[in-house]
């Protein structure tokens, strides 16, 4: 059974990184790159961190439903294919999914058993402080992520879990801690304890 996680964060927060960490320490995952019309910063790598397109693309991809969910972020749009669940689910991976305040609501309607984890950094000074630090965005710019994340922080109750990232590696081993613990939830577990079940039926006590 595959289990989805849904991760969100306010810009700077470190959630990337985070999920780049647990993906290296968990070949059981598998990450879902999300369409967007939004230009690649200088970082990013096409068909690894997005899937860029243009705006008349994903409008038609949207009327075709092939979107889990989709969302308008700062002008730009963003979505997840329905075919990266499918894919997972034939890989027998769970499924990480990076998107936003308003596209993980969506997908809690149409997935209520998806896991979703909320990483914010400690203070509104060290978001800035980290904004800052990448130099990718202009002064415009960091002041609407700033906004943007107080408000996409007021939404944390939406959420299963909250992390607050500190410290990278305590962060990557609680995000870890928390994969690990869903898997083993009651409801997830179900088959594979109906099978150890089925071993007893019928078969008298082995005499020693």
């Amino acid at each position: 059974m595959t289990t989805v996680f849904i991760i969100s964060a306010p810009s700077g927060s470190g959630k990337s990184t985070l999920i780049s960490r647990l993906m290296a320490r968990d070949p059981r995952l598998r990450f879902s790159v999300s369409y967007t019309t939004r230009k690649p910063r200088v970082s990013e790598k096409p068909g690894e961190s997005y899937i860029y397109i243009t705006r008349k693309e994903f409008e038609e991809r949207r009327e075709r439903g092939e979107f889990l969910e989709q969302a308008e972020v700062f002008g730009n749009y963003y979505g997840t294919n329905r075919n990266v669940l499918e894919q997972a689910e034939r890989e027998g991976k769970d499924l990480i999914l990076d998107i936003d305040v308003q596209g993980a609501r969506q997908l809690k309607e149409s997935i209520p058993e998806a896991v979703s984890i909320f990483i914010l950094a400690p203070s509104r000074d060290i978001l800035e402080q980290r904004l800052r630090a990448r130099s990718e965005d202009v002064e415009e710019v960091i002041r609407r992520r700033l906004k943007e994340a107080a408000e996409e922080i007021r939404n944390y109750k939406q959420y299963d879990y909250v992390l607050v990232n500190h410290q990278l590696e305590e962060s990557v081993a609680t995000l870890a801690a928390i994969v690990k613990a869903e898997r083993v939830r009651r409801v997830r577990m179900e088959k594979q304890v109906q099978s150890i079940l089925r071993t007893f039926e019928d078969r008298p006590p082995s005499l020693f």
